[in-house]
């Protein structure tokens, strides 16, 4: 771990490398907002897998990838005369002490959702015309269910107690259940996608990640399936060759295993 003095030369060490990189690399002169948008994206999710395999050497570099965007945008602002990385980090650095003000103000806080519902107040002051509007429109559903849901418990738009939250669940799964009856596919859609935002709702009381939770089921799946392919090449078959029984006994040997 490096001192201070050491983080910022290694910080102007990757700057000076930007610029050498936008001057004299055809692939980098090419880039633009646009061209880099959906590689940065790839790149968090890279990102959040490491974190979840809790490789902190793998997440070492995926920070620097992300990093690395990061640099090339505020690069790529500094050419537009738009702006510069002394002002994205003066921008945040601005933010994080206006948002703080139990920090760097008088406000007092007891606990951290205290800390979570000033934040919203202080956003609304700021202008915004609603505490949705920090939720990304392009986020994946169930990130974003997640995220409009703690948004909005922020402002006190929530329920008292988990064991309302599970009854809702339990209603809207009873919903449901009537609606496949009525074999109204459209209905039966906007059922299920109630059933999910109320399981998510359901998560958050129980202080889980609904998106964590299911990664780590699917990797579990994954690992599973895959030891079922392996048994099937072992014996010089397809997995297609199998049984569904033959397929349910590795599948529960693959549970041993773990």
């Amino acid at each position: 771990m490096g001192s201070r003095i050491a983080q910022l030369q290694a910080f102007e060490r990757l700057l000076d490398i930007m610029d050498e990189l936008r001057e004299k690399c055809p692939w980098d002169r090419k880039q633009t907002f646009e061209t880099l948008r959906h590689l940065t994206i790839e790149e968090t999710y890279e990102l959040g897998d490491a974190i979840l395999d809790n490789d902190l050497e793998e997440v070492k570099k995926e920070l620097g990838d992300l990093l690395l965007h990061i640099v090339f945008y505020a690069k790529l602002g500094s050419e537009k005369k738009a702006f510069d990385i002394a002002d994205v980090a003066n921008e945040i650095a601005d933010k994080l002490i206006h948002r703080h003000p139990h920090i760097y103000g008088e406000t007092e806080v007891e606990d951290a959702e205290q800390v979570v519902k000033n934040w919203e107040a202080i956003k609304l002051k700021e202008g915004k015309k609603s505490v949705l509007e920090g939720v990304p429109k392009t986020l994946p559903a169930l990130v974003k269910a997640y995220r409009i849901q703690d948004k909005v418990s922020g402002v006190g738009f929530d329920w008292d107690k988990t064991e309302a939250v599970l009854d809702k669940v339990k209603e809207e799964l009873a919903e449901l259940s009537t609606e496949i009856e009525s074999g109204d596919s459209n209905q039966m859609e906007a059922e299920f996608g109630d059933v999910m935002f109320s399981l998510i709702n359901y998560a958050r009381f129980l202080k889980i990640n609904p998106e964590n939770a299911l990664e780590r089921t699917n990797k579990k799946f994954i690992k599973r399936f895959s030891y079922i392919e392996e048994k099937a090449d072992e014996s010089q078959r397809k997995v297609s060759e199998l049984s569904i029984e033959e397929m349910e006994v590795l599948w529960q040997e693959a549970k041993k295993t773990e």
